[in-house]
């Protein structure tokens, strides 16, 4: 895989409850099988809680 896109982190985070914290997206997406690259950017996200998939994907890649 060239670069982690969007439609991985959806599949990643597949499952999640919103609102939901920072740890427990992280947890999800090891579980769900999640690349490392995926696990990494969520961790180090800069964000502790999120209210929906958009803030997410807003955190990771910086579309702001």
């Amino acid at each position: 895989m060239a670069d982690t896109s969007p439609i991985d982190l959806q599949k990643a985070l597949k499952g999640a409850d919103y609102p939901a914290s920072r740890d427990d997206l992280v947890s999800l997406a090891r579980n769900n099988g999640a690349d490392d690259k995926i696990v990494d950017k969520l961790s180090h996200s800069g964000k502790r809680q999120f209210d929906g998939p958009n803030e997410v994907q807003k955190a990771v890649f910086g579309n702001d």
